[in-house]
């Protein structure tokens, strides 16, 4: 028996929400990436930025890494290669001569439709596993954990 002054037993590492977030992370993002490569023909980082540059265009790379939730180093790499493949347009800020905007291309848009579609299949089969209200109710404690981790990092 415990005694009262004894600390409380820590919760197992596997039943902490941050270890069962990364659990969850890994596995869907280890799916999605094959799902990238064989529908969109693109890398995950790649698509990441296609959808963020479709949702929010014009933007920054910096906003481009926040909304596709990637480093400054990466979103800039995946920016280039959507560049290259004709699918995101590069034109110079007007703001800041060193800045750049971007934005999608007609070619671009045809294949953001098809990464939207592509994310929206991988989003209903993730949380298919819940009924409609528990969706809700999930998706309102994620923004409530967002907006309290942002909060953490605010000086």
């Amino acid at each position: 028996m415990a005694k009262s002054d004894d600390p409380p037993s820590p919760t197992p590492l596997h039943r902490t929400l941050t270890h069962r977030l990364h659990t969850l992370h890994k596995l869907s993002d280890r799916v999605s990436q094959a799902a990238y490569a064989a529908d969109a023909k693109m890398s995950m980082s790649e698509g990441r930025c296609l959808a963020a540059v479709g949702a929010f265009e014009p933007m920054s790379i910096n906003d481009l890494a926040l909304g596709a939730n990637l480093d400054k180093g990466q979103a800039s790499r995946a920016a280039q290669a959507l560049v290259d493949e004709g699918l995101v347009r590069k034109t110079a800020a007007a703001h800041d001569g060193r800045g750049v905007v971007l934005s999608l291309t007609p070619k671009g848009r045809t294949r953001w439709r098809k990464v939207m579609g592509l994310i929206e299949r991988r989003n209903d089969e993730i949380f298919g596993c819940l009924s409609a209200d528990e969706r809700a109710r999930f998706g309102d404690a994620l923004d409530r954990l967002i907006a309290r981790a942002r909060a953490d990092l605010e000086p």
